[in-house]
């Protein structure tokens, strides 16, 4: 299995950074179509805390590139629309921004997060033209497999619908990534390798996974759910465990994008391990030696 900074390194022969934008959409878990709130999960940004405000491209981008000058020389990026749903809104007025971004020598492909039921037949056509041009990645969240876990976060979709989406992404020449939460109320760490073995099952449209452990936020419905009556939260050690075991069921081609997540500490309700992101990723690679896992 690869991770992400080695398949960039190869695919592009140098480092490459993403760039965390806003295209400007909401999302149809909050503007009154499926619901108000969003998933119970979901922050108020959308999971876009760390994107740049949805000005014009030209100071997103200059935005975005100086908060993360300290951590990277790159010259080149993908520029990623991470908050809420960047297929959900005026395909005419998307098709232009993504373009524009595309058009960018500095940019080398496209990462658009959104919902698999976003994705009709005009965002469809848009994603086509687009990866045309240059790469595009589209990143689903699954969260995952367990009908009855979706329920309860208000995820507002069916699993026929995202299998239809992976399909018809793979169709359009766009590239899918997977987001999968670990550690969601009820579910048991056998259902959650369940959601791993399941997405190894639909491998042909999947080119990649995103990995995290559940952060519970101020201001979502889960936040104010945990204050009310905390219910059990992975310890970091079992939360490495079942990444290694998760990561051992998946086909060696898949990318591995994130293995831990990065939530805004001013929201933070719990866990409070996850602030320590040198000592996640440290825990998980030697979870990784353990376990004889190997990235090539």
């Amino acid at each position: 299995m690869q991770k992400l900074s080695q398949m960039l390194q190869s695919r592009f022969g140098e480092k490459v950074y993403r760039l965390s934008l806003s295209s400007g959409c909401t999302c149809p878990n909050r503007d009154g179509t499926l619901g108000w709130d969003g998933c119970t999960f979901c922050s108020r940004g959308g999971s876009g805390e760390f994107a740049a405000p949805p000005l014009d491209l030209d100071t997103q981008i200059a935005l975005a590139r100086e908060r993360i000058r300290k951590k990277t020389d790159a010259r080149r990026f993908i520029a990623y629309f991470q908050s809420y749903t960047n297929t959900y809104g005026d395909p005419a007025r998307l098709t232009a921004l993504y373009r524009d971004a595309l058009s960018r020598e500095e940019i080398v492909a496209l990462s658009l997060g959104t919902r698999p039921d976003c994705l009709g037949s005009d965002m469809l056509r848009m994603l086509r033209e687009l990866a045309s041009i240059k790469p595009v990645w589209v990143e689903l969240g699954l969260q995952t497999c367990h009908e009855e876990t979706a329920r309860r976060i208000r995820r507002g979709y069916a699993l026929p619908v995202f299998e239809q989406a992976c399909r018809d992404l793979s169709s359009a020449g766009a590239e899918v990534i997977v987001h999968v939460i670990f550690g969601l109320p009820g579910e048991t760490p056998e259902q959650m390798l369940q959601t791993l073995r399941y997405l190894a099952g639909v491998r042909p449209s999947i080119q990649g996974i995103k990995i995290q452990m559940l952060c519970v936020l101020e201001g979502t419905a889960m936040g104010e759910a945990y204050l009310r009556d905390p219910f059990p939260l992975l310890s970091l050690t079992e939360y490495a465990d079942l990444v290694a075991r998760g990561v051992a069921l998946l086909p060696p081609d898949m990318v591995l994008n994130r293995m831990t997540g990065d939530p805004p500490r001013d929201q933070l309700i719990a866990p409070r391990w996850v602030l320590d992101k040198r000592r996640v990723l440290n825990t998980l690679e030697a979870r990784f030696r353990q376990s004889g896992l190997r990235f090539s």
